[in-house]
Formats: C-alpha cells, sequence, structure tokens
C-alpha cells in the first residue's frame, strides 16, 4: 500500500514537472529559444532542442499517464534529469555566464537551488524505479509452486 502511494506521488510530481515546464516552454518560445542559442553548448542546436525538449517532456508525462508504459516513463524521467543536471553542472564549471532557458517558477531560482532541485527530481526517479521493479505481492502472482 506504502510502495503503490509513494509510486503514484513520483509519477504525479514528475507528470506536473514536466508538463509545467512544457507548457512554460511554448507558451514563451521565442524567448527559450533566444536563451538555449546563447548557452555556450547548445548554440548550434538551439533551434532544434527548443522543440524537442518540450515535446519530450509531454511525451515522458504521456507515458507516466498510461499504465503499461509507466515504467518506461520513469526510467524517461530518470534520464531526462540526469541530462538536465548533467548541464546544470557543466555550465555552473564551464561557463561564466549561465542563460536560464528554464520556465516559469523554476526559472526564477538561483543555479545551486537549481541543481538541488534537479538532484531531488533525480532521486525520485531512481527511488521510483527501484519500488518499480520490487516485486509485490499483491500486484503480481506467486512464481512458487502451490503444493496441495
Amino acid at each position: 500500500m506504502l510502495r503503490r502511494t509513494v509510486l503514484e506521488t513520483i509519477r504525479l510530481l514528475f507528470i506536473l514537472l514536466f508538463v509545467y515546464t512544457a507548457v512554460s516552454k511554448f507558451r514563451d518560445y521565442e524567448n527559450f529559444r533566444a536563451v538555449i542559442g546563447q548557452s555556450p553548448l547548445l548554440t548550434g542546436f538551439a533551434p532544434v532542442l527548443a522543440i524537442v525538449v518540450p515535446v519530450a517532456e509531454i511525451i515522458i508525462a504521456l507515458l507516466l499517464v498510461l499504465p503499461r508504459y509507466r515504467r518506461t516513463g520513469l526510467y524517461a524521467s530518470f534520464a531526462m534529469m540526469m541530462l538536465f543536471t548533467t548541464y546544470i553542472i557543466v555550465l555552473m564549471t564551464l561557463a561564466e555566464k549561465i542563460p536560464c532557458s528554464c520556465g516559469g517558477v523554476i526559472s526564477r531560482m538561483t543555479w545551486t537551488q537549481h541543481l538541488y532541485f534537479n538532484i531531488f527530481f533525480v532521486l525520485l526517479a531512481f527511488l521510483g524505479m527501484w519500488l518499480y521493479s520490487r516485486p509485490d505481492d499483491n500486484i503480481r502472482p506467486s512464481k512458487q509452486l502451490v503444493h496441495v
């Protein structure tokens, strides 16, 4: 019961996060594209990434909604958050001026706060993957032979 509740909470948090950030990026698309174009690592990829990132966030949210694809959605959430977190670490380490292309409230965070926020979600995704992979006697039938 607790396992299921924790998994549902993790799933819903990621759905909210990805839908919120994707919608924010689409609503302010020109600014999002311009800001990622200023990134020293992404300049050449900005036009493509300006579409791919929010679309990927929506797709991951949809995977988390559909029962058949929830495990895939958790793995995709982990991968996406690892990419975002790695990007932030690289920028904080190498770049003098760090442009923020985040959407909404998240754009008001400092880079250190943003890093901690991302690490929290990486850990949440990891916990979700771990909980999802654990056998649940209430969900899956036992593979043991029953002797009568």
